[in-house]
C-alpha cells in the first residue's frame, strides 16, 4: 500500500471517530425516528434504538448489490435509506446508518482488503453527518413539507459532494488515477443518482413517520433504480465490446497491426490527460481510437498488405480510408462525437494532409491528438513496409522533427509528458514554420466569404 494512501486512510479514520462521538453527544437523535412498542404515551431509547436498527437494516439491504462505474467506483441505491434516517433523526443517526448499513456483500466475502473496507466505511460517515447538520439547518424543525423536501435535497447534494471528493481521492491514490478524471468521470451518473433517490428518501422518510413499515414499500423503487444503473453500466460495457471486437478484427486483417488500434487509443487517452481534457472528449479519443482505421475494411488487401511502394492509384485508395470510415460509422448517433476524428486523423498541421486538407487549428483538437498517438503507435512497430520499427528515441525524434508540418506542436510536447517516452531523450521543439495555406483553402476561403457590394 502506498505511504500517502495509509496516511490518508488513517487521518480519515481518526475525523471519522471524531465525527461520530461529537454528533452522537451533541445531536440527540430525534424521536421521529422511535418504533413504539411498550404502548406507553412519549419515546424512549430503547424505541429510539429499534428505528435507528430498522434503518441499517434497509440500508445494508439496499447496499448488498452496488454497480462498479466505468472509473472503478461503485454506487448503491443505499443512499436513499441513509437520507431517510438523516432527515428522520438528524445528524448522528445519519452517521451511524452510513457506518453500519454500508456493509456489503463483497467486504463479507473477503473480496476487499480489510484497509478498504475501513476506508469505505469511515469515508462516508463525515458526508452523512455533514448532510444531516445542513438538513437540519435548513429545516429548523418545519413542518412545512417543502421546507423538509428542500434540507433533504440539499444534504443529499452535501452527502454527494463529500462523499465523491473522498472516494476520488482515496481511489486516485490507490489506482494512480489522475484526481480530476475520477473526480469528473462518473460525477453524472452520481449526480443523477442524487436527482433520482433525494425526493424518493423524503418521501420514505415522510411515509415512516405515518407508519413505520410502509417505508417498506419503496422496496421495489430502490430495485428498480439499482436495475436501471446495472442496465446502463451493461449495456456501456457491451458498446465498448462491440467497438473493440471491430476494431480487433480490422487490425488482424494484417498480422503487424495486431492491437494497434488499443495502443493508439491508450496512447491518445494519456495525451487527453495530460492536456486535462474533460471526461466526454477523453472516451471520445478513447472510441475514436479504437475505430480510427474501421475504414480500412474497404482496402484490398493488394494494397493494405503490400510491402513495395504503393502506386499512385493505390495511395488514393489508402487515402480514403478515413472517409470510408467516416461513413461506416456515420448512422450511429452515439458516436457522433467520434466521427470527426476517424475523418480527420490523417490531416496535416500545415494543411498538407487527407482528405480535406485543413490547416492548424481548422483540424479538430481530438483528431490532432489521435495523429500523434497513431504515428507514433506506427513508427514503433513492424509493417509491411518497415519491419524493422523505430526505437522510442528515434519516433520521439520524428515527432518533433515534423512538429509544425504534420503534427500540432503543443499536442506532441503533451504526448513528451506521458508515460510512453518516460526516460528517452527528448530532443526538444524544433523552431516552427510558418502555417502557409495551400492554394486550393485560400480558394475556399474566398468563396465562402461573403461578397461585400460596391458602394459605388
Amino acid at each position: 500500500m502506498p505511504r500517502s494512501l495509509k496516511l490518508s486512510i488513517v487521518g480519515l479514520v481518526g475525523i471519522s471517530t471524531l465525527v461520530l462521538i461529537s454528533t452522537s453527544l451533541v445531536c440527540r437523535a430525534s424521536g421521529r425516528i422511535a418504533i413504539e412498542f411498550d404502548g406507553v404515551p412519549g419515546t424512549s431509547d430503547p424505541e429510539i434504538l429499534v428505528g435507528i436498527a430498522f434503518w441499517c437494516v434497509v440500508c445494508l439491504l439496499a447496499s448488498a448489490l452496488p454497480v462498479r462505474m466505468p472509473r472503478g467506483m461503485w454506487v448503491a441505491v443505499s443512499t436513499a435509506p441513509i437520507l431517510a434516517a438523516m432527515t428522520l433523526g438528524g445528524p448522528a443517526v445519519g452517521a451511524w446508518v452510513a457506518l453500519v448499513g454500508t456493509i456489503e456483500l463483497r467486504e463479507l466475502r473477503g473480496d476487499i482488503p480489510w484497509y478498504g473496507t475501513i476506508a469505505n466505511h469511515a469515508g462516508i460517515v463525515p458526508p452523512a453527518a455533514a448532510a444531516g447538520l445542513v438538513a437540519t439547518l435548513i429545516s429548523g424543525g418545519s413542518q412545512e413539507p417543502l421546507v423538509g423536501l428542500l434540507g433533504t435535497t440539499v444534504g443529499a447534494a452535501v452527502l454527494f459532494l463529500l462523499n465523491l471528493l473522498i472516494v476520488s481521492w482515496l481511489l486516485a491514490l490507490r489506482t494512480g488515477q489522475p484526481f480530476r478524471q475520477l473526480l469528473l468521470g462518473d460525477a453524472r451518473v452520481f449526480a443523477t443518482n442524487l436527482l433520482g433517490l433525494a425526493p424518493l428518501a423524503w418521501l420514505m422518510a415522510q411515509m415512516y413517520a405515518v407508519a413505520w413499515w410502509t417505508s417498506l414499500l419503496f422496496a421495489l423503487p430502490l430495485y428498480t433504480t439499482r436495475l436501471a444503473y446495472h442496465n446502463f453500466i451493461e449495456m456501456r460495457e457491451m458498446f465498448t465490446q462491440t467497438i473493440t471486437a471491430l476494431a480487433e478484427a480490422v487490425d488482424k486483417r494484417d498480422p503487424t497491426t495486431s492491437n494497434h488500434s488499443r495502443r493508439v487509443m491508450e496512447i491518445a487517452r494519456d495525451i487527453g490527460r495530460v492536456m486535462r481534457l474533460g471526461e466526454s472528449d477523453l472516451e471520445a479519443l478513447e472510441w475514436g481510437g479504437l475505430l480510427h482505421d474501421v475504414g480500412k475494411i474497404g482496402v484490398r488487401d493488394a494494397v493494405l498488405l503490400k510491402q513495395d511502394k504503393l502506386t499512385k492509384e493505390e495511395r488514393a485508395q489508402m487515402n480514403a480510408h478515413p472517409v470510408l470510415g467516416a461513413e461506416i460509422i456515420a448512422p450511429v448517433t452515439r458516436l457522433s462525437r467520434e466521427l470527426p476524428i476517424i475523418r480527420h486523423h490523417h490531416e496535416w498541421y500545415n494543411g498538407s494532409g487527407y482528405p480535406d486538407r485543413l490547416i492548424g487549428d481548422e483540424i479538430p483538437l481530438l483528431a490532432r491528438i489521435l495523429h500523434v498517438a497513431d504515428a507514433f503507435e506506427a513508427m514503433t512497430a513492424a509493417r509491411p513496409y518497415r519491419m524493422t520499427p523505430l526505437t522510442t528515441e528515434q519516433a520521439l525524434g520524428e515527432l518533433r522533427k515534423y512538429a509544425g508540418v504534420q503534427f500540432d506542436p503543443r499536442v506532441v510536447d503533451a504526448f513528451v509528458k506521458t508515460d510512453w517516452v518516460q526516460d528517452v531523450a527528448d530532443p526538444g521543439r524544433t523552431p516552427q514554420p510558418r502555417l502557409i495555406p495551400l492554394i486550393s483553402q485560400l480558394g475556399n476561403r474566398v468563396a465562402s466569404t461573403p461578397s461585400t457590394p460596391d458602394p459605388n
